[in-house]
């Protein structure tokens, strides 16, 4: 759904040509700017960190990442309270503006922020076990729908992309899979290698190595068109559920009331740094596509999401508990 070159040639040459420009004229960039994301080590983070050192090289200002662990209300709060002058930015993935699906948050995705721009997107794979007999999403299908109940999917913490993804699969394609839930993505992945869940709609970098070692089978990705880090596998849209579409995306947000032109600003420095070769070459290492995106195509993105996901959401009765 649940996704920046820098040119410091341009930029040089912006602030060469008029000292009042936005990044001077609105103080901007007059100290460190910080990217507040999720815990250490996890995806966000090493994104979060590869494109903090672009920024940094161009930029002339140093960018620190902040890393904020535990709920997405705390890092979501810190940059909803910051000023918003571009100083401070917000890279989370989908669960951030999801969250408000599934339980009670002190923040609003679209009214508390400012999208900035798309940074990455990855894919969930959908993956068997090799006793599972089914080779493809059709035959995964007709597979559940004959053995009703006796097929399970293993899925991370609850609202996950490993359970959303899983709960609009069975939504849209009319089957029912059962949830059996683990504390986190690792564990679920450990499950499906023991066969004792049969199916997973894991992450790609997740499921890749262990896929390659014949762990697992692949069937397809969730994302609407093919992947370059699973080449030759199918979309499941292609495959027998029309119009599914489910990502792992990454989005930055600055606070709300950020002046325009900063936003654009930032917008523009943070979607090259991302295409940069040898940062691009770094996020796809990752698991990660680099994308970047205006500000009203990452908005597109939320609002589809919110509008998309709810309905699932709602349908299987997904909450949080406080």
């Amino acid at each position: 759904m649940w996704q920046s070159r820098f040119a410091a040639g341009i930029v040089c040459a912006a602030i060469a040509a008029s000292a009042t420009g936005p990044a001077h004229g609105q103080g901007f960039l007059d100290r460190p700017v910080r990217i507040v994301t999720s815990e250490p080590g996890g995806g966000a983070d090493a994104v979060a960190r590869l494109i903090a050192s672009g920024l940094t090289a161009t930029l002339g200002r140093q960018v620190i990442v902040e890393n904020r662990g535990g709920s997405v209300v705390i890092p979501a709060g810190i940059v909803a309270r910051a000023s918003p002058d571009g100083h401070t930015l917000l890279l989370y993935p989908g669960t951030f503006w999801i969250a408000p699906l599934l339980q009670k948050v002190t923040y609003s995705p679209t009214k508390d922020f400012a999208p900035v721009s798309l940074a990455t997107t990855s894919p969930v794979v959908v993956v068997v076990h090799p006793a599972v007999p089914a080779k493809s999403v059709k035959e995964l299908i007709t597979l559940v729908r004959d053995k009703p109940g006796q097929l399970n999917y293993g899925s991370g913490a609850a609202g996950s992309s490993t359970h959303l993804a899983a709960e609009m699969f069975n939504y849209m394609a009319g089957t029912k899979i059962v949830h059996v839930p683990y504390k986190g993505a690792g564990p679920a992945m450990i499950g499906l290698i023991g066969e004792q869940v049969q199916v997973m709609f894991a992450s790609g970098s997740a499921a890749a190595s262990h896929v390659k070692a014949n762990r697992i089978r692949a069937l397809a990705v969730t994302t609407a068109r093919p992947s370059a880090l699973f080449p030759g596998l199918p979309t499941v849209s292609d495959s027998g559920v029309p119009g599914y579409e489910f990502s792992q995306t990454l989005g930055i947000f600055a606070p709300a009331r950020t002046p325009g032109k900063i936003v654009e600003l930032m917008s523009q420095e943070l979607r090259r740094t991302v295409q940069r070769p040898e940062v691009k070459e770094r996020l796809l290492a990752s698991g990660a596509e680099p994308v970047g995106g205006s500000p009203d195509q990452l908005m597109t993105i939320v609002q589809s999401d919110i509008a998309k996901i709810g309905k699932v959401v709602a349908g299987a009765r997904i909450r949080i508990q406080e």
